[in-house]
């Protein structure tokens, strides 16, 4: 995830650069997790291609009790609870007041069309630090995505109930060839709406992502869109907004927001520069992490074709950093070896390699991320021969 504001911020005199726990670290990562795999929608960019019916071997109440104790004692301190549609779960207030009195950041991240009058007493007592709602384009767009009719309108109604509680809110978006043309109007409905925080994420070729992808951004799309943000990220700055932006699953942005600095900014451009190598792009298997419905524990959300074990078993402890397996050992070296356009690319150490699961929907799990959209000229290549690129051979996860 790319802090856009909170570095803008940093430039201009305003707070230090974000806090970083590079690739390869041994901090205790972000952890999202999957409560359930039930949804009231079928997206059709769901990594966990969720549907409305019980999913079996879920953990129940008691083993989702001892999680939020393990994950505390291993050190984790941000948790963020997802589906599925974890409204769906009955025992997710339960959950959230305990991880609460634990002393997580605790985040709820939601399609929100189950949020209304009925339950926004108890969203407000949980204390939520922020609430993501899913927004994916204009009414009709986004209602052809969720494949729902009427679920705009009421992720919208969520998001004004949500303000009027004074719950902070965090729109999200997955930036589509249907959608970037609507983005000006999304980031508008944040003023109309007072939302603070918004995250464009990139899509990711995993579970139905993967059978959409060809739905994805075209590079000058994803372009487009992330120049916009990072102006009007840096507006609201000048003009005292509280506003934050950020970007996710696609890391070559932190070099196209390098390159708006050198323009923009100039004088800020070595400053910058040093934060990003610092900051050390894609960090899934270090510093992000995602626990499923099941108790599996992955690299990230976009994994759940590899498990490195299952907290049921095996305390995340000792999962994630006492014994990790060989694919989060080789998701941890910094700079990764990759092939491709990515091993010859001279942003790598900011980089990363970008999205791994982008690269492994075409077929080479260390090869080039497809979804990568800087030229051949931005990363240093100049047309050398495809035998001169090589797609490195590693071991592939089951």
């Amino acid at each position: 995830m790319l802090r856009i504001s909170h570095y803008l911020r940093a430039l201009a005199g305003q707070c230090p650069a974000p806090r970083v726990a590079p690739p390869g670290s041994t901090r205790a990562p972000v952890v999202i997790w999957n409560l359930l795999r039930r949804c009231n929608l079928t997206c059709k960019h769901c990594y966990a291609t969720s549907a409305d019916s019980v999913f079996r071997d879920e953990l129940d109440t008691a083993a989702a009790l001892k999680v939020i104790d393990d994950l505390h004692d291993a050190g984790v301190r941000v948790l963020i609870l997802s589906g599925g549609e974890p409204l769906l779960r009955e025992d997710l207030f339960q959950l959230s007041a305990y991880a609460r009195r634990k002393g997580f950041f605790l985040a709820l991240s939601t399609n929100g069309t189950l949020i209304d009058p009925s339950n926004i007493e108890q969203i407000e007592a949980a204390n939520f630090d922020y609430v993501g709602i899913s927004i994916d384009g204009l009414e009709a767009t986004h209602d052809a995505f969720r494949q729902l009719k009427g679920s705009f309108a009421s992720s919208m109604a969520a998001i004004r109930l949500c303000r009027e509680r004074g719950i902070r809110v965090g729109l999200r978006t997955t930036l589509t060839q249907q959608n970037h043309t609507q983005l000006p109007r999304l980031l508008d409905l944040m003023s109309e709406y007072d939302v603070q925080k918004f995250y464009l994420s990139h899509l990711n070729y995993s579970g139905r992502g993967k059978r959409s992808r060809q739905l994805d951004a075209r590079q000058q799309m994803s372009r487009e869109a992330m120049l916009l943000i990072f102006e009007r990220a840096w507006s609201d700055i000048l003009h005292g907004r509280d506003t934050d932006f950020v970007s996710g699953n696609n890391d070559a942005d932190a070099v196209l927001l390098l390159q708006w600095v050198a323009s923009r900014l100039p004088h800020h451009y070595a400053e910058l520069e040093r934060m990003l190598k610092a900051w050390g792009g894609n960090a899934s298997g270090s510093g992000i992490a995602n626990i499923d419905n099941t108790g599996e524990v992955h690299p990230d959300t976009y994994w759940w074709q590899h498990s490195v074990g299952n907290v049921r078993r095996t305390p995340f402890r000792t999962l994630w950093l006492e014994r990790p397996d060989a694919l989060l050992q080789k998701l941890r070296e910094h700079p990764r070896t990759v092939g491709g356009r990515c091993g010859q690319c001279r942003w790598l150490a900011i980089c990363n390699g970008n999205t791994r699961t982008r690269a492994w929907a075409d077929g080479d799990l260390w090869g080039q991320d497809p979804g990568c959209h800087l030229s051949d000229d931005e990363i240093g290549l100049h047309t050398l021969p495809s035998t001169l690129i090589p797609s490195v051979a590693l071991p592939c996860a089951r």
